[in-house]
């Protein structure tokens, strides 16, 4: 039969921002291990989906330092370097001071309330020992101020270097998440009362001090019971 001349257009964009937040989590997550080699077939197959967005956001994984791909011959996660990790948390945590200092005072009431939520959310996964929902908190958090500050530059900054931050993450909330919480409860308050010196300060502290030992970052997890 003929296609539909009115058949609904399907988002590119949005498949290909899925498929590359579902093979950046898998590696985050533990589920896609260092040195394991990524083929596009089983990964479309997989997820669904053709080889097209696979290979788009390989590209994209490998500029943020996930994974390391060799054209025409494999595609295999990253090992952890110390010195590329202890890089890429300085530069995001210099993004996030900026977003807090400039966006602080100007915030909506709704945003602000959007993120004492992800907050609530993020305590209760801490609490309940779900390393994955609380990672997915966080940066619901972090994003908030980031977007509503529209600064490009700074987002497209925080696209490359975000991944290889979010393995520094999961070690920390694995160990001992409580200290964001009163943290993220702090940067919310000073960014609310237009406080920009202290939220810029408080933005900093959160992302500066991830943990960058590369030889934790591949321990296997602790139980959480």
């Amino acid at each position: 039969m003929p296609i539909p001349v009115d058949a609904p257009v399907v988002d590119r964009t949005l498949l290909r921002d899925d498929v590359y937040r579902r093979l950046r989590d898998a590696i985050v997550d533990g589920s896609f291990l260092p040195g394991e080699q990524l083929k596009d077939g089983e990964l479309a197959s997989w997820l669904g989906v053709s080889r097209t967005p696979v290979r788009e956001a390989i590209l994209r994984l490998a500029a943020s330092g996930l994974v390391v791909a060799l054209p025409g011959r494999s595609t295999t996660v990253s090992e952890i370097d110390t010195r590329a990790l202890q890089d890429a948390r300085d530069v995001v945590a210099a993004m996030h001071q900026l977003a807090a200092r400039e966006i602080a005072g100007r915030l909506s009431e709704g945003d602000v309330e959007r993120m004492r939520d992800a907050n609530r959310r993020f305590a209760e996964a801490v609490e309940a020992g779900d390393v994955a929902r609380a990672l997915d908190a966080d940066e619901e958090l972090h994003r908030i101020p980031v977007a509503a500050l529209g600064n490009q530059a700074l987002v497209a900054v925080l696209e490359q270097f975000d991944p290889v931050v979010r393995r520094a993450e999961k070690l920390r909330f694995r160990a001992d998440g409580h200290t964001s919480v009163t943290l993220h409860e702090e940067l919310i308050d000073h960014i609310a009362a237009g406080d920009a010196g202290r939220a810029a300060s408080v933005a900093f502290e959160i992302w500066h001090s991830l943990p960058v030992d590369a030889d934790d970052q591949s321990s296997p997890p602790e139980s959480s019971g």
